[in-house]
């Protein structure tokens, strides 16, 4: 799975699943150009293939200046990971305002439609591309109180699926990935309020997993690298499932 010279924007890269990616996509001979609303965990990272860009990926100028940017640094945007996200604390829907809806469409799925606009811009022109959305096994096996979070998954699947086939006439691949409970500090924070966070992630988020264990960021980003590839050019289009079995 080596992307030697693919030039590969990674939104939400200072959480701790879009770092995981970062390195293991620098690791594996890719440029990546790296964005969040904060970038300080991208500051110990060494790197002339890495180039940062701190500011938020839901403001439409922002977005293609980070991939215009990119583009004139590197050459080409051969792939984007979508791993920008936020959570939700499990909340009753009738105390769930319209203000924390909109905050989780936005970030987890409005997001995905600006990023993915303009990379289309670029993958058509060369005729080649690559594009994963981090979605939730949510969307498959909902908990209670995530309503709105579950929503926001769920279209980020659904707009996938509909841009590979939109999109496969150009041989650029489209996939989700459903990843499971993962140990970073965003699963804290789906926890209710008041409730103790690591007899949650043990009672909870950990013996929902049929393998029995909790994933690690870089479970999740050995799959994207996969999907990325050369290895993965006649997949598109597919939701792989990154999650001990709980979607079962």
């Amino acid at each position: 799975m080596q992307l030697q010279d693919k030039s590969i924007v990674v939104t939400g890269a200072g959480g701790g699943m879009g770092l995981a990616v970062v390195k293991l996509l620098l690791e594996k001979g890719a440029k990546v150009i790296a964005s969040d609303l904060n970038t300080q965990e991208l500051d110990s990272i060494q790197s002339d293939q890495l180039a940062v860009y701190e500011g938020d990926m839901l403001d439409e100028p922002f977005v293609q200046y980070v991939f215009a940017e990119g583009n004139a640094r590197f050459g080409s945007i051969s792939g984007l990971v979508n791993a920008a996200g936020i959570a939700q604390k499990a909340t009753p829907i009738e105390d769930v305002t319209l203000d924390e809806w909109n905050r989780l469409v936005n970030v987890n799925t409005t997001l995905l439609f600006l990023t993915c606009k303009e990379a289309a811009i670029y993958m058509k022109q060369q005729g080649y591309g690559s594009i994963i959305n981090v979605a939730s096994i949510s969307a498959v096996r909902p908990r209670p109180g995530l309503q709105a979070y579950i929503a926001s998954k769920g279209g980020a699947e659904s707009f996938t699926r509909a841009l590979a086939i939109e999109l496969a006439a150009h041989q650029v691949r489209v996939n989700t990935v459903h990843p499971g409970p993962c140990d970073t500090n965003m699963l804290e924070q789906f926890a209710a309020e008041g409730t103790d966070i690591d007899e949650v992630k043990d009672t909870i988020f950990k013996q929902s997993v049929p393998l029995g264990k909790l994933l690690k960021p870089t479970d999740i980003a050995h799959s994207i690298a996969f999907l990325l590839s050369d290895e993965a050019e006649m997949i598109t289009g597919a939701t792989l499932n990154i999650d001990g079995g709980r979607g079962i």
